[in-house]
């Protein structure tokens, strides 16, 4: 291995496209690398810290780039069963294989995954073939590139100093240091392997170290077989597109942040619904809105014990917040933290400049009365696995039931999370109908009997509501708020939670109606027309992935199989070479926006394909039966 300094190995700032991301995760914090080897995302701690890395949003707030030097093509692919990155480069000279991840301490296989991390993010790079020459560039700049680190040689590798952080890279050569980058040229042969190795943390801890060659390596291999004893042990399901859906509960797995039980709805901040739009968004929180999504995608594709995490982190975090007056919050951080009030970063100019770049989520306080629903929904889908709910537990989910009963007449700003004026939205008022339900089917395990009667009626009243006055003639579809006529594909949601059959005509002909008339010309799903100007924003956005997987769920529940794979396979068309979803979809040019990667698009795509799967089996039994009756 021999190594040089040169000035002009720096890489070329360019933008990544959202699709050429591959998602790294130790379940505290996460990376994110693109196809020629540079790491352009990094948040260490946590999910929601500043970045140590953030090149996606601006070409100066740092990146860690390993390339080829010349000419080359990538292929890359996770580690079976893992979220362990190896690229493999082909230059006319050689092949480079580049093995990317957050290290996973020993012993965190199986329940354990993650429990005990180092903040290491290792980078092992190997020759197989030929001979090749590695350019490398390191440019640290934690709080969203603000820092520029001061950079020195320590022996075996370099430290950064700058704010709260203490960074040690470890590398076995040296390189150039010049104003806060390191950079230089690496040459390798057939059969040559090293470590590089970005250890992070703060002035109260314990300082960063450099790390041994063979520490590092035993430590990509004890990370490898701890994510494979996880997926072993947790991954059963074996239905259609069994690929996608496993790698999915892999997502979901990394998204979760294992100390509290939290579910982060996407691993970045302000990655745009549209180039240029204003509509960017931090995405780094945990929602309560996801939670009974998030139960079924993590009881088919992962582990019922994550669900049983996340559903106990919200009910923790959500209790102290509820109110007869302030009703419940609707967002948390990992840690359960309350306040995530939203601030822009000027000094970014985000990705494709997309302007502005927010921190926080102004959404926090936001009035969503559907939230009842989904709380009450996850806990019936754990209440059969769970012998007895704690009186704290109990006396919360009573609480959201009962504002839901008296709330539901409010308007409010809805599953989208509009900026504009509240309304009376139809997937608020059929949620809180949900909120009931499920809490008549609770009632005993909740010590509530006396409610029953109460809570039906309410449920009734909610029912008649929405069926006499969601329904439009002239859209010939429930639609999105009371007495509107636009379309919103939320109420696909009516025949998902079971708030009418999905064979109903009415629910039909919804269906009907957001397939024709809410899609773009690929046939994928919007949330609803923008030019309704329901949302208070300007501009427009890319069709939605997590609604065209709803529309294949639905679909799959009027035992409509074939019409449902083809709208799912609409959707799965657009992960990435990886298995890896955003949030959106271009409608000019067919390219991924939005926060990425997206658990609601990768719960959407696990719910789906259980539908259906739930469907075919159906479809087999009903076949069965009538050849033996026929017989």
């Amino acid at each position: 291995m021999r190594c040089r300094g040169s000035a002009d190995v720096q890489p070329k700032m360019t933008v990544t496209a959202i699709a050429e991301l591959a998602f790294l995760s130790d379940r505290h914090s996460t990376a994110l690398v693109d196809s020629s080897g540079s790491v352009v995302w990094l948040s260490f701690p946590r999910f929601d810290s500043p970045s140590v890395f953030a090149r996606l949003l601006g070409p100066d707030a740092g990146h860690w780039s390993i390339t080829p030097n010349g000419e080359w093509t990538s292929v890359r692919r996770y580690v079976d069963r893992t979220l362990v990155l190896e690229t493999t480069f082909t230059s006319p000279t050689g092949v480079l294989v580049l093995t990317d991840l957050l290290a996973l301490a020993p012993d965190n296989g199986g329940h354990r995954l993650g429990r005990n991390v180092p903040h290491l993010l290792i980078r092992r790079v190997a020759c197989t073939s030929g001979s090749v020459q590695v350019n490398i560039s390191f440019a640290p700049r934690p709080e969203y590139g603000l820092v520029v680190p001061l950079l020195a040689r320590v022996e075996g590798g370099i430290t950064g100093r700058g704010g709260a952080e203490w960074l040690v890279l470890t590398m076995p050569f040296r390189l150039d240091l010049d104003g806060g980058v390191a950079h230089g040229q690496v040459s390798l042969d057939a059969g040559q392997t090293f470590h590089l190795a970005l250890h992070r943390s703060t002035l109260e801890q314990t300082p960063a170290r450099v790390w041994p060659e063979s520490e590092l390596a035993a430590t990509v291999e004890a990370t490898v077989a701890d994510w494979q004893s996880w997926s072993e042990i947790h991954q059963a399901y074996d239905g259609p597109w069994r690929d996608l859906v496993q790698m999915s509960g892999r997502v979901l797995q990394g998204l979760s942040f294992q100390p509290s039980g939290a579910i982060v709805a996407a691993a970045t901040t302000s990655l745009p619904e549209a180039v240029g739009g204003e509509r960017n968004w931090d995405y780094r929180y945990a929602w309560v809105r996801d939670a009974s999504f998030t139960m079924q995608a993590l009881w088919v594709a992962a582990c019922p014990d994550e669900a049983s995490d996340f559903f106990e982190f919200m009910a923790t975090a959500a209790a102290s917040s509820i109110g007869p007056d302030t009703g419940l919050q609707i967002m948390f951080g990992v840690g359960g933290e309350h306040d995530l009030s939203e601030r822009e970063l000027s000094h970014l100019p985000g990705w494709k400049n997309s302007r502005p770049v927010r921190v926080g989520n102004g959404a926090w306080n936001q009035r969503q009365i559907d939230v009842y629903g989904e709380l009450l929904g996850a806990a019936v889908q754990l209440s059969e696995h769970i012998d007895a709910i704690d009186e704290d537990t109990r006396n919360f989910l009573i609480a959201c039931t009962e504002i839901a009963a008296t709330s539901w007449t409010q308007k409010d700003h809805g599953i989208w999370e509009v900026r504009g004026d509240p309304q009376h939205f139809v997937y608020s008022k059929v949620m809180c109908w949900v909120a009931l339900d499920r809490a008549v089917t609770l009632a005993e395990q909740l010590h509530a009997s006396d409610r029953i009667d109460r809570w039906k009626q309410q449920r009734e009243n909610i029912r008649n509501t929405v069926i006499r006055d969601a329904w439009s003639e002239e859209a010939g579809a429930f639609t999105q708020y009371l007495g509107s006529s636009a379309l919103d594909a939320s109420n696909l949601m009516m025949a998902i939670v079971g708030f009418l059959p999905a064979d109903d005509p009415r629910m039909l002909a919804t269906i009907d109606a957001i397939e024709q008339r809410l899609t773009d010309d690929r046939g994928l799903v919007y949330r609803y027309r923008t030019d309704d100007g329901v949302d208070g924003l300007a501009g427009g956005e890319g069709s939605f992935l997590l609604c065209t997987f709803w529309l294949a769920q639905a679909l799959a529940l009027t035992d409509q199989v074939d019409r449902a794979r083809t709208v799912f396979e609409r959707g799965a068309a657009f992960a990435n070479d990886l298995g890896l979803l955003a949030e959106e979809v271009d409608t000019d040019n067919g390219q991924l926006l939005g926060n990425f990667p997206q658990a609601l698009s990768h719960i959407g795509l696990v719910n789906a394909a259980w539908a259906i799967s739930e469907a075919e089996r159906r479809g087999r039994i009903d076949l069965s039966a009538s050849i033996t009756t026929a017989t």
